[in-house]
């Protein structure tokens, strides 16, 4: 018959080699093969004795005749069915508690199975591989597997790859046929966390009347999952838990599961100025917390629960970075006593392609947490858009496929359902280490907040989602009609409630002014908030010369029992020249910045794309052997402390957003993010917008995560010129952050190793050279390196004040070139200044250069960017009172020619500008007043 037409042409040797196979590992081989010999297991097992039939025999049979006998073939289609249920029965499931589901086809119907109505009392063995005890009716089959995954719990898992994974999740499953077993006192608890999530919001509506709160109504089961969640969790041994969601539930969360008091959220709605000025704060659905608790299980456990803004998605980038911190800083590499949870939209989780980005490092070297737990707040419309809008996959959640996670569907309704479905998440992610997906079916009971108008767009959901109960209500009656509750309890407990809800509502009438809390104050404690006189001190930032020189020949000298390709072998031996030349290059600067900082007890970590030998292979932190290419790091021989670099993922919105988490968990890590490329930072603009400039400022949150950004004209075109300083610049106040443009080598080197000095922590962002990194001059002593500290400002060192009439300031690698005109014209009357800092600049020092070039006829601010582009304006807007002129390229669309003629005619037109040359293609603005404030 057709349906083992697979077998017409075998031999029967291959089909008993294929068997063979299929007894080791049954997953392996071609699915229709595989059903083909669990029907004849079946068979063999009911018949086996009387007929004596091999599978050779089987083979035969079925090859000469083209049939097999009835009995085996029914097997083979039940099979078929069992298979299929667990394949497809997510498609039929009653997971959506207000709508109808979307009709697929074929269903499971026993017809489309070559199955009969007669068959429903046959008896069949294979009812055994559903989880049942022994052989079972057709009809008693069909009703477990509708139990196992047509109920409240769709599954997927059947595209997961791993035998055991699939093995563990089918055995989990068919325990108590996918339904929980709760004793009263449990089902009473779920109770109670689902009467407090539905009350509190109850009583916001009635209270804040309009005012936005991103209301939880119709998935108030997130609470008691969570609770659940970090129950079973810490059992398995997690002791911290990271967790990431956007604004829709959060109040919810904070409140009843992080114990943030109720006082405090009812004061920040009755919007109460927070403690210092320096902090704008941030509206109450975007607030952090971190917490210790104790679980239903006996457990403490830290609980930490993420600011984040508006983008919805970027907190999950941030939730891998600090957990990731977790597991390396503070147990030891163990990551089941880290647990990140991400809680998502249905709209967002579909639509955000940093979703994807993050997905993919659950299994890389450098950024795996040992899996994730992401549970889908599922409201079926994004603002306003409906779920077929939303998405061209079938579910949400359909990225779990891309790594292998299994996925539960829950209808958000069933309360002991969702517990169930959360247990196993638990269960797998501490047995397997990798993510697990729940989506929460539900729905939003107002529109996307509390005064908007739904109607306008789903009119008749609405009218269903108007008259449906509550998941609170819900369970009530199955536990009053179980017997489990009675009213009286009932009205007891939601009258304390309330109770304890007033009394806390007049109690934040008193309060005055509110208090932030610190997002992972213990971690902290050590740090203080910069104040300004801190932030403009002089650290010193030497090392001992003798110790640094035997560090620089320790790190840049190759083991001899190990064979590298000779340009890595030239190029080590190059650097142990360099050091008794004593002229050091930009990448023994850095090197020997990471070496000393390890040496004195800071971990730092770099990642990136292309890190570990460097964009333009100049660091080579990690080098290959050449046969087996076995790598060896020589930065990890200085010390015991931690020196990880990781060549990132291809992306950049993802690991900046994960390199600004790690660095927000672990203040004593130089954590560093490089791009390929300065402009590839483009893509990453949210994680700076959003929290790089704005982090501590709105939620009180430090962070000293450094950006290193190749910038530079070289005549590469318009994409690989600028890191786009000027965006930088225009977002730097209330020294929010620090960006730099260093020259040198040594200055470099202090510059790294002052951001572990401070006794706070800021951001630094800092345009790295390309072409500097092997510039004949761009070379410094061990000695700079041994001695002094960082500097914001490098004068002239060669101008004579008196002869001096144009002052020049400049940053970067344009210095050089500026230089190179300089000495070709025995220029005696210009100075050129490079600002090393550009924010917060120093003032101090360049008042006292200001003032000692008294006799400038002109003070100009030379760039290569144009002149809407790079530090102009930033420049105009602080040295307004000073005549400032600027010798730029002309404004445009793009931030260099992408030609390299056009270029070079641009560069040189901006060098000549400054020396008074005619300034072809470069704008010469003359001078621009402007009164004080």
């Amino acid at each position: 018959m057709d349906k083992f037409s697979f077998l017409n042409a075998a031999h029967s040797q291959f089909i008993e080699d294929l068997y063979q196979q299929y007894l080791k590992f049954p997953d392996s081989i071609e699915p229709s093969w595989k059903a083909f010999f669990q029907g004849f297991d079946f068979a063999l097992e009911m018949y086996g004795d009387d007929s004596g039939i091999t599978v050779q025999q089987l083979a035969t049979q079925a090859i000469t005749s083209g049939n097999v006998p009835q009995n085996i073939e029914k097997e083979f289609k039940v099979i078929n069915l069992i298979y299929d249920y667990r394949r497809r029965g997510h498609l039929f499931t009653k997971t959506n508690p207000v709508r109808e589901r979307r009709t697929y086809t074929p269903d499971l119907s026993i017809e489309n199975y070559g199955l009969s109505r007669e068959d429903l009392s046959t008896v069949f063995n294979c009812a055994i591989e559903t989880g049942m005890k022994g052989p079972a009716t057709l009809a008693d089959i069909i009703v477990h597997l509708e139990k196992i995954y047509c109920n409240s719990i769709g599954v997927e898992y059947m595209h997961i790859n791993n035998v055991e994974e699939k093995k563990f999740i089918k055995e989990w499953l068919h325990k108590d046929e996918n339904r929980p077993i709760l004793s009263a006192s449990e089902k009473r608890e779920i109770l109670h966390k689902l009467n407090q999530a539905v009350a509190f919001e109850n009583y916001l509506h009635t209270k804040f009347v309009g005012q936005k709160r991103f209301s939880l109504e119709g998935g108030e089961s997130l609470i008691p999952a969570l609770d659940q969640l970090i129950s079973r969790s810490s059992v398995h041994g997690v002791d911290e838990v990271i967790l990431g969601m956007a604004h829709r539930g959060r109040l919810n969360v904070l409140t009843n599961v992080f114990q943030k008091s109720y006082k405090q959220i009812f004061s920040e709605f009755e919007g109460k100025e927070f403690e210092e000025d320096v902090f704008s704060g941030d509206v109450k659905y975007h607030l952090g917390a971190s917490k210790k608790i104790t679980t239903a299980a006996g457990e403490e456990v830290r609980i930490n629960l993420v600011p984040n803004p508006s983008h919805l998605e970027t907190v999950a980038a941030l939730v891998q970075g600090i957990s990731r911190a977790k597991i390396d800083n503070v147990f030891e590499g163990d990551s089941k006593k880290v647990l990140p949870i991400v809680i998502h939209g249905d709209a967002a989780i579909a639509g955000q392609g940093l979703v994807y980005e993050v997905a993919q490092m659950m299994t890389l070297e450098g950024y795996k947490t040992g899996g994730t737990v992401h549970i889908v707040v599922n409201n079926q419309v994004g603002f306003t858009t409906n779920y077929l809008d939303a998405r061209s996959s079938v579910y949400c959640t359909d990225i779990a496929k891309v790594t292998d996670s299994p996925v539960m569907h829950v209808n958000d309704d069933d309360v002991e359902a969702v517990v169930h479905a959360i247990r196993f998440a638990a269960d797998y992610r501490n047995r397997f280490g990798k993510d697990v997906y729940i989506d929460l079916l539900g729905y939003r009971k107002y529109g996307h907040n509390e005064g908007d108008e739904p109607r306008f767009t789903q009119p008749n959901l609405y009218k269903i989602i108007a008259k449906h109960p509550n998941p609170r209500e819900i369970y009530k009656k199955k536990l009053k009609d179980e017997g489990v509750v009675s009213d009286a309890v009932l009205a007891e407990m939601e009258q304390q409630f309330k109770e304890l809800l007033d009394e806390n509502f007049e109690a934040a009438k008193e309060i005055e002014i509110n208090t932030m809390a610190v997002f992972m104050e213990d971690d902290w404690k050590s740090y203080k908030r910069g104040n300004i006189e801190e932030i403009y001190a002089n650290y010193p930032t030497g090392f001992d010369v003798e110790k640094l020189k035997e560090l620089a020949v320790k790190i840049s000298t190759l083991p001899s029992n190990k064979k590298f390709i000779n340009k890595i072998s030239r190029l080590f031996e190059a650097r142990v020249k360099m050091v008794e030349n004593n002229a050091l290059d930009w990448a023994m600067g850095e090197l020997l910045a990471y070496a000393t900082l390890l040496i004195e007890g800071s971990n730092v970590r770099i990642s990136g794309e292309d890190v570990e030998r460097g964009t333009f292979s100049h660091r080579h932190a990690v080098v290959k052997t050449e046969d087996s290419e076995e790598e060896y790091i020589p930065l990890k021989q200085v010390s015991n402390q931690k020196f990880d670099v990781y060549n990132s993922l291809l992306s950049e919105y993802g690991v900046l957003g994960f390199d600004y988490g790690y660095a927000m968990a672990s203040p004593n890590t130089l954590t560093i993010w490089e791009a390929q490329f300065g402009d590839f930072v483009n893509g990453a603009q949210i994680i700076i917008d959003q929290y790089l400039v704005a982090a501590e400022e709105k939620w009180k949150v430090q962070n000293g995560l450094v950006m290193l950004l190749p910038h530079g004209f070289e005549g590469q075109g318009a994409e690989h010129s600028s890191a786009r300083l000027e965006r930088f610049l225009e977002l730097c106040a209330n020294h929010n952050i620090f960006v730099a443009n260093c020259t040198t080598p040594a200055n470099y080197f202090h510059l790294l190793r002052r951001q572990m000095k401070f006794p706070f922590r800021k951001p630094l962002v800092v345009m790295t050279p390309k072409s500097l990194l092997r510039h004949p001059k761009v070379v410094s002593s061990v000695e700079e390196l041994a001695n002094g500290s960082f500097q914001p400002v490098i004068d002239d060192a060669s101008a004579d004040p008196k002869k001096v009439e144009k002052l020049v300031f400049c940053s970067g690698k344009l210095y050089y070139e500026l230089l190179a005109k300089k000495e070709e014209l025995n220029d005696e009357k210009v100075a050129l200044v490079r600002l090393e800092q550009l924010y917060p600049l120093d003032n101090l020092r360049i008042n006292e250069i200001l003032e000692k070039y008294n006799n400038r006829k002109e003070f100009v601010w030379a760039q290569e960017e144009p002149e809407n582009m790079g530090a102009w304006t930033f420049m105009l807007r602080n040295f307004r009172n000073q005549n400032i002129q600027v010798v730029s390229p002309v404004s445009s669309g793009t931030p260099a020619p992408g030609t390299h003629k056009k270029f070079d005619k641009n560069q040189k037109g901006v060098i000549n500008g400054v020396f008074g040359i005619t300034a072809e293609n470069a704008k010469l603005i003359k001078p621009i007043t402007t009164v004080n404030d």
